[in-house]
C-alpha cells in the first residue's frame, strides 16, 4: 500500500467531532463548521460521513477550493478517482501549484494508469518547490507503480533529506526496498517509519505491512504475530466483525468455537488449510464462510457445522456477521489460527488438498473435456482488483502468446468477470480458450469439480488458482517477486504439488512465462 499524504492532522476525534457537533447547532449554514465535521469524521473513518459533510460545506461555501481540495483528497482516498480529478482540478485552478493537490492529483493519475501524466504534473511542479519533500516523495511512489523501485528509492531518499522524519516517505521506501529483494532493509526502515509516525491508521498500515514482511522472510512464527495488525480498526480496510462472542485468545474455551472466514474468497481457501488440525482438538467448531464456499465446506470438513457470514459496505468498511451464529461460546477469525498451527515451515503438511469436490460432477467435466484433443490446462491471468499498484501482480494478457500458442495443449478459460478482450486477443492469435458452460464467479463448488478434472491449473493467485490447489489439483503459480504467501521458499507451503513461476522483477514476466510455457510444452510431449 503506497503512502502519498496523510488524512488530517492526528488530533481526538472524539473531541473535534463533538466540538463541531456543537457549533454547527449554533451555525448550521456555516460552511467552516461543516468542514470541521467532515474533517473529524474522517480522521474516525466514517467516510459515508465525511463525505456527505464536505459535499454540505461545498453548497454552502461554492467559492471556497480548499473544501473542493479536501473532498477530492478523500475521494481519492475511496478509490472515485474521476471525482477526485475534478475536485482537484477545482483546487488547482484556484491556487495553481499548490504541492498537495498537486500530489493527490498525480496519484489520481498514477492509479488510472496515466504514469506519463503523472510524471509530467510532478515534473513542472517540483522546479517550483523543489524543496517540497511531499513532490518527490509521490514521484516515488509513480515510479513504484510501474515497477521500477530501484529508481524510487532515489526519489524517496531525497524526500527523507529534505525532511528526515518524513514517515510516509520511509515507509514507501522499506516497500521499494521489499519489492528489490532486500528484506532485512525493508524491516528496518519499516521500524524507523513505524517510530516516526503519528497518524493512528498510517502506523496501522506499517504494521501490517511489516507482517507480511516478516511472513516472506519466512519468519513465521513472528510473522503471525505480527499478522493480527490486519484487524486493527485503524487499518483503513481492516474489516468489522459484528459478533456478540468473546474471542478464543481473550476468553477461556468453553462452548462451541465460531471460526469466521475473512478477506476475500482467497484468503478464505487459503487459511481453510488450518482447518484439519483444528478438527482433530476442538469437538464443537462452527465455520461461517462466504455462502458461495458453503457446499464444498460441508462436504470437506463433515464434523463441522458451516454456515453462511454475511458480509456488507458500510462507511467505507467490510461489516461481516454470521446469522446463524452460536448464542455462547467463543470466536476466532480464521486466519488467526495460524498462529497457533503453522508456527514454521515443518507445520505445513505435506497432502494433496484439504478441500473434496463433489467426485460425481468431476467426472461430469472430464467426460465434457475428453471431447477436445490434448492436455487440458486452465488459464487465469487477474484477480477481482486490478488496479493501481495491484497490477502489478498480473502478467498482461498478451505477455502470455507463449503459453497461448503451447502445442498439445487446449486451454480451457477458468477468468471470472468480463474476460471478452483478452479472448477476442487469444483469437487473433488463432488460439481458442475453451469456455466451461458454468459461472465461474458464482458456482464455486462446480468450479472446484472442473478444476480437479484438469491437467494443470495456471494463473496467478488468486480465488481460482487457490481453490484448485486445495482441492489438490496441479497449480501452476504465475506470480510477481517478493510475494509473502511463498513465506520465503520456491514454492507455496499452502499446496504441496503446486509450482510457482516468478517473474525475475515487477513488470518482467518475459522469463517467468517461458519457463512456464516449456514445462508446459514438455507437459504436453508426455501424452
Amino acid at each position: 500500500m503506497i503512502r502519498t499524504m496523510s488524512a488530517p492532522p492526528p488530533e481526538d476525534a472524539e473531541a473535534a467531532l463533538a466540538m463541531a457537533r456543537e457549533a454547527l447547532r449554533a451555525r448550521p449554514a456555516d460552511g467552516e463548521v461543516w468542514r470541521a465535521l467532515a474533517m473529524a469524521h474522517e480522521m474516525r473513518q466514517e467516510f459515508d460521513e465525511a463525505v456527505a459533510a464536505y459535499e454540505r460545506a461545498l453548497q454552502l461555501r461554492p467559492e471556497d477550493a480548499g473544501i473542493a481540495g479536501d473532498l477530492g483528497r478523500l475521494a481519492h482516498r475511496l478509490g472515485l478517482l474521476t471525482q477526485a480529478r475534478q475536485l482537484l482540478a477545482v483546487h488547482l485552478k484556484a491556487q495553481p501549484g499548490d504541492p498537495d493537490s498537486v500530489s493527490v492529483l498525480a496519484c489520481v493519475l498514477r492509479d488510472q494508469h496515466q504514469p506519463a501524466a503523472a510524471i509530467a504534473l510532478l515534473q513542472d511542479a517540483i522546479p517550483k518547490a523543489p524543496g517540497d519533500h511531499r513532490l518527490w516523495n509521490t514521484l516515488g511512489t509513480v515510479l513504484s507503480a510501474q515497477g521500477d523501485s530501484a529508481a524510487a528509492v532515489t526519489f524517496f531518499e531525497e524526500a527523507l533529506r529534505l525532511q528526515p522524519g518524513y514517515s510516509s516517505a520511509r515507509y514507501n521506501l522499506a516497500c521499494a526496498q521489499f519489492d528489490l529483494g532486500d528484506v532485512a532493509g525493508a524491516l528496518d526502515s519499516s521500524e524507523l517509519a513505524l517510530s516516526q509516525a503519528a497518524e493512528p491508521s498510517e502506523r496501522a498500515i506499517i504494521r501490517f505491512a511489516r507482517a507480511t514482511m516478516l511472513l516472506c522472510a519466512g519468519r513465521l512464527g513472528e510473522g503471525w504475530d505480527a499478522y493480527e495488525a490486519r484487524l486493527d480498526p485503524d487499518l483503513p480496510d481492516a474489516p468489522v466483525f459484528e459478533i456478540d462472542l468473546p474471542r478464543l485468545s481473550e476468553a477461556p474455551a468453553g462452548g462451541p468455537l465460531l471460526v469466521v472466514a475473512e478477506q476475500g474468497v482467497g484468503d478464505e481457501i487459503l487459511f481453510a488449510g488450518v482447518l484439519a488440525d483444528l478438527a482433530a482438538e476442538a469437538p464443537e467448531v462452527v465455520l461461517a464462510v462466504d455462502p458461495r464456499l458453503a457446499p464444498l465446506f460441508r462436504r470437506s470438513f463433515p464434523a463441522m457445522e458451516v454456515v453462511a457470514h454475511a458480509t456488507r459496505r458500510e462507511n467505507g468498511r467490510r461489516r461481516r456477521r454470521v446469522p446463524d451464529a452460536p448464542a455462547s461460546g467463543v470466536w476466532e477469525p480464521m486466519a488467526s489460527l495460524a498462529r497457533r498451527y503453522r508456527r514454521s515451515l515443518a507445520d505445513f503438511p505435506d497432502r494433496r488438498g484439504y478441500l473434496t469436490p463433489d467426485p460425481g460432477r468431476a467426472a461430469h467435466w472430464r467426460a465434457w473435456l475428453s471431447a477436445h484433443p490434448g492436455r487440458k490446462a486452465g488459464l487465469l491471468w487477474k484477480g477481482s482488483n486490478a488496479t493501481g499498484a495491484r497490477a502489478l501482480q498480473y502478467c498482461p494478457f498478451a505477455e502470455l502468446e507463449p503459453v497461448l500458442r503451447t502445442p498439445g495443449t487446449r486451454l480451457v478459460n477458468l477468468q471470472y468477470g468480463d474476460s471478452a478482450a483478452e479472448r477476442a486477443c487469444a483469437a487473433g492469435m488463432g488460439v481458442e480458450l475453451l469456455q466451461p458452460p458454468l459461472d465461474l464467479r458464482q458456482d464455486l463448488d462446480e468450479l472446484a469439480a472442473l478444476c480437479a478434472a484438469l491437467d494443470v491449473v495456471i494463473g496467478p493467485s488468486n480465488a481460482t488458482t487457490n481453490l484448485a490447489g486445495a482441492c489438490g489439483a496441479e497449480v501452476w503459480f504465475l506470480t510477481a517477486p517478493m510475494a509473502w504467501t511463498q513465506l520465503g521458499t520456491s514454492g507455496l507451503p499452502w499446496y504441496p504439488s503446486s509450482r510457482a513461476f516468478v517473474a525475475r522483477r515487477h513488470g518482467d514476466w518475459t522469463s517467468a512465462v517461458g519457463e512456464l510455457a516449456a514445462a508446459l510444452a514438455a507437459r504436453a510431449a508426455q501424452t
